[in-house]
């Protein structure tokens, strides 16, 4: 119903008294229907997501600990506020309409530096389902930070390759590849 202005007063009149008689006639039943439409937040589910996404940002944050030593060959990653947390999120978005959701999830996770990009892990939420779509992760080496004086001096050595800092950017790129699809692969890029 579309209300306007153009309705004289004995129109009016008529719609108030029809919707006063509807109101009447109206028993508890028709109320009630809302409270089946429109749902009541599920606190159980929210604190469940909560906990999901936490483990999976700790999940990204052993592998690139892992990484820094046998991959990246550095004292320390420097990651910056809350970027793990932004990437679980759009993961846990990417895979809710999967049908094992995160479960049938591979996340092969990458470094971009420069031109050149490294396999730093391959990430499994829950190794025992077989995947049903793939996540790749790309984490990029943030290059506005201030260049170290090893940068330099590259034939004389400061300090070893094994005390550099890897600062990585807030920038990331999330790619998934859909396994099973019945119109073939499917890309989706955040």
């Amino acid at each position: 119903m579309v209300a306007t202005s153009s309705l004289n007063s004995k129109n009016s009149a008529c719609i108030s008294e029809l919707i006063q008689q509807r109101f009447q006639h109206a028993t508890l039943t028709d109320f009630d229907y809302w409270d089946y439409v429109v749902p009541e937040p599920n606190f159980n589910e929210m604190v469940f997501e909560e906990q999901t996404c936490q483990s999976l940002v700790r999940m990204l944050e052993n592998c690139l600990s892992k990484s820094k030593k046998t991959r990246l060959h550095c004292s320390k990653v420097l990651v910056p506020e809350k970027l793990t947390r932004r990437i679980a999120q759009d993961i846990l978005r990417l895979s809710s309409t999967e049908p094992c959701g995160l479960r049938g999830c591979v996340i092969h996770v990458n470094l971009e530096m420069g031109s050149i990009c490294k396999k730093l892990d391959k990430v499994a939420y829950d190794p025992t389902v077989v995947p049903t779509f793939e996540l790749t992760l790309v984490f990029k080496q943030d290059s506005g930070s201030w260049p170290s004086f090893r940068d330099f001096f590259p034939k004389v050595c400061f300090i070893s390759e094994s005390k550099r800092t890897l600062i990585l950017s807030p920038g990331f790129r999330l790619i998934k590849k859909k396994l099973y699809s019945l119109i073939g692969t499917v890309v989706e890029e955040c």
